[in-house]
């Protein structure tokens, strides 16, 4: 986890794909990822001889009961690792695991409409887009919009949700 730490610490202070603007610790990355396992939820890790490279995970999209069904899912790179494929294999093994859980819709929400990279990485991987969400975030001294991207996972909407505890 320290390695998943100092990847999201990265982007955090220096990129636009969190809207976070201040770095959590070890013990508050550690939590989320226990939180996200504790419900049954992915937390991957890619790793590349002995060094982590990436990691991603999936999690609730929103709290309420109906959309239990739906997953966010974000990914994120070390910085010499972008533009390897590890953002590739790492949203294809979420994906795959996803949908082993009987879960039906994935949303990305992608920070920075700028962020060509991983709105092409999204669309490569069955996602469309759905929407943009103009200047809803201020970070970097400028304002930032986000977009919004959706992927179905096994047969979708064409049939009814499994039956799993709330």
């Amino acid at each position: 986890m320290a390695a998943v730490t100092a990847i999201y610490r990265h982007h955090v202070l220096h990129g636009t794909a969190s809207f976070e603007t201040e770095a959590p610790d070890l013990a508050e990355m550690s939590r989320r990822r226990a939180d996200l396992v504790g419900r049954g939820m992915p937390h991957l890790v890619l790793e590349q001889v002995g060094v982590i490279r990436g990691y991603a995970y999936a999690g609730p999209y929103r709290p309420r009961a109906a959309y239990r069904d739906t997953v966010e899912n974000s990914v994120y790179l070390a910085p010499d690792a972008i533009g390897l494929g590890f953002g590739r294999r790492l949203l294809a093994a979420l994906i795959e695991q996803c949908t082993a859980l009987g879960l039906r819709q994935m949303v990305a929400v992608v920070g920075d409409s700028d962020n060509l990279a991983s709105i092409r990485l999204h669309e490569q991987m069955g996602f469309r887009r759905v929407g943009t969400l103009i200047a809803v975030g201020f970070k970097h001294g400028r304002w930032l919009d986000t977009v919004l991207l959706q992927r179905a996972l096994g047969s979708g909407d064409t049939t009814l949700p499994q039956t799993r505890a709330e």
